[in-house]
């Protein structure tokens, strides 16, 4: 009877430490291949990016990369401002502010587009809404469509001073990034 009694502790003991060990195994199996789910070091190092906006002018325009996407950052003229805020949202074909910042359904207004204070600066993912080209409108001579923001050639959409579909067949406007002011000449997007 003591011999059974001493058996049995024998083989819970071993089913328990055989469990343990095939468990232990496994997810040491598992491992690589869960930890190659994660982002490499590159796609977290563009989570964010931090860009010095003080070399750039009145009426110029630069062009970064965030998370693999182009982000248009204009430093907008008095004159494109006005263009800009003269605008009725009535009169655009996309009357949503596509903002990240602020509610989904705010309207394009001008002001819902860029920061207070800083409305001369202008930052927009430059994906076409359309098919997803990339417009143009950034460089000196770059053709800047009808309403004097960005012109996609491939299929004929014109984007105004703030971004914002006029014509074409683009459905949406350019979509404004989440971004903030960290000093005076420089902004964090993402």
């Amino acid at each position: 009877m003591a011999s059974e009694i001493d058996e049995t502790n024998r083989r819970d003991f071993l089913m328990i430490a055989t469990g343990a060990f095939a468990a232990v195994g496994g997810a040491a199996a598992l491992w690589p291949m869960i930890d190659q789910m994660n982002p490499d070091a590159s796609a977290l190092s563009l989570a964010s990016v931090e860009v010095d906006l003080s070399p750039i002018e009145e009426g110029q325009a630069i062009t970064v990369v965030w998370r693999g996407k182009p982000v248009f950052i204009r430093n907008r003229s008095k004159q494109e401002i006005d263009e800009a805020m003269a605008t009725k949202v009535e009169d655009l074909p996309d009357p949503e502010a596509r903002n990240a910042a602020i509610s989904d359904d705010a309207p394009a207004s001008d002001v819902n587009r860029t920061k207070k204070g800083k409305e001369n600066w202008l930052v927009l993912v430059g994906i076409c809404t359309h098919l997803g080209c990339i417009p143009k409108g950034q460089r000196i001579g770059d053709s800047k469509g009808e309403f004097g923001g960005w012109f996609c050639p491939c299929h004929g959409s014109h984007y105004d001073t703030s971004g914002r579909i006029r014509k074409g067949p683009a459905p949406r406007n350019l979509d404004v990034p989440p971004y903030e002011f960290i000093s005076d000449s420089k902004i964090k997007i993402g």
